[in-house]
Parts: structure tokens; C-alpha cells; sequence
């Protein structure tokens, strides 16, 4: 397929990125914002702020803090950190999504097991999240609204209902967007879950549009918490990505030397990326979708990253994108059993999503290669036709199709 977009002159990220502006130089602002952190940012000073920030919250509750967590190379090294340079006690917190591989569920044991820490693991209702998934597909074109609301509303819940008041997350959003710059103090907070988590779609937002199909307290994992509870335990709720500098590559392989982490092959993730979106089978899919929508997808994200850090040529990294992006992932058969679509419904609303001045092409689109670990992804729980029939049929109607 043709790639006629317009890209960041230093990095690969192209115009069809969210939130993406190139200055008269073609650089992009994520560029420019990376610039920022590894010129201007004082992380010595930053490190202070979090000693303070820890020793203000130490000791005072049941447990130190909590820590989200996916068991992704992100929220294992979050927790390695704070476990070993300051010795917390944390709450870990996973929702699960529904959609973790073995050696993701394998990881997460072990490394639970060697930093010695309580988990509470909470799995939401398989049929609401059918419904969510589907209805978050045809309204934005991203089936993952279940997951990143309720991985970033539910432990906010935990937090509440356990008097935890600190909430560690992993990196902030300015290493990969710019929603967010890192001159400015981003919080994990309402707003931030409302600017770019939930997609604009609230819970009570999803139960109107789902007509009743589910209990509406069955939506309370993925709506935030009352602003008036949080302030009530007196929370905060940060990335340390805003106290110490992220690097992933260097991250992954501490925590693979110093915990036993392993990383996986993903769909659409070139070697030497092992360690990036282990966590989801359907990983694939949504970088599908991604390209049809954008003409983009995880290798671009990835080898910008290391154009950042000084690790990859501009020339390479293209060649790197148009090797492994833009190809049908395997798992696709399995994720339209999961929401009960026909390929040719799925394509049609991917395409309704798509961002000018992309333009997908269906019969350019080769196979990709399915993941080792393949045949073991859960096929049961298929969503019934005439449930799938119904909610697209009602989405067309809205939307006059």
C-alpha cells in the first residue's frame, strides 16, 4: 500500500497522528516535547519531589500506595521501582481485560512472587464487555474503551474503598502524544481520563447508547470516581515517568535480568521489540484498526521512540514500517467472533472511521503471521449474531448509513 502521508522530519510519526503538529522545520511537537525532557528537565530535582511525595504518604495507611498494573513492561518496572528504591508496600491492582496471554499471566506470578507483594486481580462480566467492545468500535473505531476506562477508573475505585490515597502509574502520556507536554504537570486525573482515556464516551454515556442491554451498575468499573470521594482520602494520583526519566528499552532489561520478566512476539511488532504489548492477544487487531484508520501503526510508534533516544537512523526506521505495517493479523478471526461481525461489517465501520488524507485499500492488505502462542487464545463465549445484529443495525441507524 502506498504511503503518501506527510511525517515528521525526524521521527516517522505521520500527520495522521493524534494531537500531532510538525513546525516549519517538519519536526513534530512529540519530538520537540522529548527535546524538552532530555534538555531542560532538572531529573535530580524531580527525584527530590518524589522522595517527598513518598515519605508523605509512607506508613500511613494499610498500604503505601497503589500501583496499577498489567503485568506489561511499564507497570512491572513502575513496581520493581518503588518496591526496591523505596522499599513501599504496595496494593497491586490488575484488571483484566480478558484478553492476557500464558506467558503474560506467567509473568505476572513470578514477579509478584520475587518482590513479595498483595494483588487484587478483578475480571469484569465477559458479556457486558462484549457489548462494550462492539459499541466502542462502531461509535470511535477502538474496541479497547472497556479496557482503558477501566484500567485507569477501577483501582481509582480500590483506592477509595481501601483508604489508599497515592496511586503510582507508569509513563505519562508526553512520551507518546502530546496531550500532555512535559512542561506541564500532568496528574492522572479526571480531566486527563476525560481528554484522551475515555475517548469522549463517559459510562453514562455508553449505557444510553446500549439502549438497556446492560445494568447500569454493571458500568461502575469504567466510570471515574466522584471527585468529592477522592478528595475525601486526600489523593494524588501520578506517573513516575514525571519524577525519573523513561526509557523503556533500559527498563525492560532490568526488569528481565533482576525479575525473570520475559517478553513475547506480538503481531505486528518487529523483532527486537519483544518486550512492547505483551499483554493482549487482540493487540493485533487494534494495530489493524489503527492502520486503517491513520495508515499507521505500532512499528512507527516504536521506531520513533528510538529515534528519540538516539538508538535508530530515520532511513532504517522506514524500512522497518513498511515491512511490518499494514498486514491482516490472524487474530482478527478471533476478535470477530468475539463481538459477533462479519469481515466485511468490520472493514466497513474501520473505514468509516478512517483520517483524511488516508485512504485504505482492503485488496492491497497482505496476511501477517500468527504468534507462537495462537492456537491457545480463548475462542469460547462467542457473541450471539442477532446481539451483534441488533447493535449495529441501531448504530447505522444514528449515524443514517
Amino acid at each position: 500500500m502506498k504511503d503518501n502521508l506527510k511525517r515528521c522530519s525526524r521521527c516517522v510519526l505521520p500527520e495522521t497522528h493524534e494531537t500531532i503538529v510538525f513546525d516549519d522545520e517538519g519536526v513534530c511537537n512529540v519530538c520537540r516535547g522529548h527535546e524538552y525532557k532530555q534538555q531542560n528537565i532538572d531529573w535530580d530535582e524531580k527525584k527530590k519531589e518524589l522522595d517527598a511525595l513518598v515519605n508523605q504518604y509512607r506508613d500511613q495507611y494499610d498500604y503505601d500506595c497503589i500501583v496499577p498494573y498489567s503485568g506489561g513492561k511499564d507497570s512491572t518496572w513502575t513496581l520493581y521501582y518503588l518496591v526496591r528504591e523505596y522499599g513501599l508496600k504496595p496494593l497491586v491492582v490488575c484488571f483484566d481485560h480478558g484478553f492476557y496471554r500464558p506467558n503474560l499471566l506467567e509473568n505476572r506470578q513470578r514477579v509478584s512472587r520475587i518482590l513479595g507483594v498483595d494483588m487484587h486481580v478483578f475480571t469484569p462480566n465477559w458479556k457486558v464487555v462484549q457489548k462494550l467492545m462492539l459499541q466502542s468500535f462502531l461509535e470511535k473505531g477502538d474496541f479497547c474503551w472497556h479496557c482503558h476506562t477501566g484500567i485507569f477508573a477501577y483501582p481509582m475505585w480500590v483506592a477509595i474503598r481501601h483508604n489508599v490515597p497515592l496511586v503510582f502509574w507508569g509513563e505519562p502520556s508526553a512520551e507518546y502524544t502530546a496531550y500532555y507536554s512535559y512542561d506541564q504537570p500532568e496528574e492522572v486525573d479526571e480531566k486527563r481520563f476525560n481528554r484522551y482515556i475515555n475517548l469522549g464516551v463517559t459510562a453514562e454515556d455508553m449505557f444510553v447508547r446500549l439502549e438497556g442491554a446492560v445494568d447500569e451498575r454493571d458500568l461502575l468499573p469504567f466510570k471515574y470516581p466522584p471527585l468529592k470521594m477522592l478528595r475525601k482520602i486526600n489523593y494524588r494520583s501520578v506517573c513516575l515517568g514525571s519524577f525519573v526519566p523513561w526509557d523503556v528499552k533500559t527498563q525492560s532489561a532490568v526488569i528481565t535480568k533482576e525479575l525473570g520478566w520475559k517478553g513475547d512476539q506480538v503481531e505486528g511488532v518487529p523483532p527486537g521489540y519483544e518486550y512492547e504489548k505483551i499483554e493482549c492477544y487482540l493487540q493485533g487487531v487494534r494495530d489493524y484498526i489503527k492502520y486503517i484508520k491513520r495508515g499507521y501503526s505500532r512499528a512507527s510508534h516504536l521506531c520513533s521512540i528510538d529515534i528519540r533516544n538516539h538508538r535508530l537512523k530515520r532511513e532504517k526506521a522506514m524500512e522497518i514500517v513498511k515491512e511490518y505495517e499494514g498486514k491482516r493479523p490472524p487474530s482478527l478471526d478471533l476478535f470477530l467472533e468475539h463481538v459477533g461481525l462479519t469481515e466485511e461489517e468490520f472493514l466497513d465501520v474501520a473505514m468509516s472511521h478512517m483520517v483524511s488524507p488516508f485512504e485504505f485499500d482492503p485488496a492491497e492488505t497482505p496476511e501477517g503471521r500468527k504468534a507462537h502462542d495462537y492456537d491457545v487464545w480463548r475462542r469460547d463465549g462467542a457473541m450471539p449474531r442477532g446481539d451483534a445484529q441488533g447493535q449495529l443495525d441501531r448504530w447505522k441507524t444514528r449515524n443514517q448509513r
